[in-house]
């Protein structure tokens, strides 16, 4: 984003808002070295300790399982199957759309990029593909249509990308490399990459729907993952709702990593109690009630949905 040198005319204003939000400070972001250490070394301890705890069981710590089991723990234990909707599958085909147009060479049209992420998506040996190519002309037309107004929305925000500012789509995040416990997640979009010791990365989420405190929450855990995973934390982070227009926008600070590790660290130990030590689960009424596959038979979700305000 940085080495840009289109001209100012050349930018729509939201263009231009989410270069200057994006943009790098004059003065570098570096992080204590001894800070980073130390956090990596707690976390290690931490996990030699669930290690013991986990026997010969393994556990896989995403951003939504850590959400999920700080939430309800009765949803979180609830075995629901896993089905493609047009909603969850559009956001998918719309991601690999993006990932095509950025690295396309030229001008594409939006509408012949998403045909091709179709195609593409379609072609995989996986249960997305199958769902893809079960659908009927007007279904898929009307997944088209969603993907192809997701794909122009993120043009109408973001400017063209300088490929010296390495945009990333999709990119997976993992560590330990293996273990009984893995924390792992994948990135809708990153900018930039570490310089030595300075901190240039900026890792963004695209969204459709409304702002969550969780999609706050969600960053922080990327944050942490790659810090752990490169010993150089990312300079910020960002929510864009595409919808809007708008980001939320973050600096990452100690603070930020630090309170993303406790946070799944206590996700953590509360996974081995409910899956390994057979701690009973504890009902949260929330919003997640709305969706819930248990509402119709739990009276605290019932009376959330009733009134939840008052819970």
């Amino acid at each position: 984003m940085t080495g840009t040198e289109l001209e100012a005319n050349q930018l729509s204003p939201l263009q231009h808002k989410t270069l200057g939000l994006l943009r790098r400070a004059p003065d570098p972001v570096v992080f204590d070295t001894a800070f980073v250490a130390s956090l990596r070394n707690d976390v290690d301890e931490a996990f030699a300790g669930f290690h013991e705890r986990l026997g010969d069981e393994s556990i896989f710590l995403s951003k939504h399982r850590i959400a999920s089991v700080l939430g309800c723990e009765v949803q979180h234990l609830h075995d629901d199957e896993f089905s493609w909707s047009p909603a969850v599958a559009g956001g998918q085909v719309a991601h690999r759309a993006v990932q095509l147009m950025i690295n396309w060479r030229g001008d594409p049209v939006p509408s012949d990029v998403v045909d091709e992420a179709i195609a593409r998506l379609a072609d995989d040996d996986s249960s997305l593909g199958d769902w893809i190519e079960a659908l009927s002309e007007a279904d898929l037309a009307d997944l088209r249509g969603f993907a192809v107004d997701k794909l122009i929305k993120f043009q109408e925000c973001f400017p063209p990308l300088d490929r010296r500012a390495a945009p990333t789509v999709e990119s997976s995040v993992r560590w330990p490399a293996d273990g009984p416990i893995v924390l792992s997640g994948k990135v809708d979009l990153t900018l930039g990459r570490p310089a030595g010791a300075e901190s240039r990365k900026v890792i963004i989420d695209l969204k459709t729907g409304w702002v969550s405190p969780k999609h706050r929450e969600d960053l922080r855990f990327y944050a942490l993952v790659e810090t752990l995973r490169s010993q150089v934390p990312p300079r910020k982070l960002a929510s864009f709702y595409l919808d809007a227009g708008e980001p939320v926008v973050e600096d990452v600070t100690e603070r930020t990593l630090l309170t993303a590790s406790r946070r799944m660290l206590d996700a953590a130990n509360a996974e081995i109690e409910l899956t390994v030590e057979g701690r009973e689960a504890v009902k949260r009424p929330g919003t997640s009630c709305r969706w819930c596959p248990l509402n119709t038979e739990c009276a605290e979700g019932e009376a959330y949905l009733a009134g939840g305000d008052d819970l």
